[in-house]
């Protein structure tokens, strides 16, 4: 089974920047750049495509900027200066092509696009976004809706049947007559 487009990392125009190496953590285990932004909880295509449009020098400073952050810590500025400029120096020149998506991740996008829109122009005219966004993700009462409900209520009914007193007669006067 081929994987869709939006998972085939095999034509990016940035793997020899990601799969770049900056060299091996304490541990041993070999650091790409890849890992490296991951590590950071940098998304690293948006983190290349970002460094990819800046001059190479704003990208190099940038790059040593967040290999410095890595919890590691065990290069010297001046190392990850050189690593950096090596690393941007694998990125793509120009424009490139953004990554192929489905009919349906450019459908969800498209309508994600038109809901902010119309949110932007409701809060332009005056109208509190808030409402807005109220109007628009208001719950349905479902199925699942209505268990939940009955199941409060059950649990509410075997509550108060446990808390009441027991108004049997009979046990009452079977214990009063053995006793006297």
């Amino acid at each position: 089974m081929t994987l869709r487009p939006e998972y085939s990392l095999g034509h990016s125009a940035y793997n020899g920047f990601l799969f770049g190496s900056l060299g091996q953590d304490a541990a041993g285990t070999e650091v790409t750049v890849l890992s490296a932004l991951s590590r950071l909880g940098i998304d690293p295509w948006q983190e290349a495509a970002r460094l990819a449009g800046l001059p190479r020098d704003a990208a190099a400073e940038a790059l040593a900027a967040t290999i410095l952050r890595l919890p590691d810590g065990t290069l010297a500025a001046s190392e990850a200066t050189k690593i950096a400029a090596r690393l941007v120096a694998l990125l793509p020149k120009g424009a490139v092509a953004e990554i192929p998506q489905t009919e349906e991740a450019r459908g969800a996008l498209l309508e994600a696009a038109i809901l902010s829109e119309r949110e932007g122009q409701k809060a332009r005219k005056g109208a509190p976004a808030t409402a807005a966004r109220g109007a628009t993700l208001k719950p349905k009462a479902g199925l699942a809706t209505w268990l939940m409900w009955g199941a409060v209520a059950l649990a509410f009914y075997f509550l108060l049947v446990q808390l009441t007193p027991s108004r049997n007669l009979e046990s009452e006067q079977h214990e009063t007559s053995q006793s006297s």
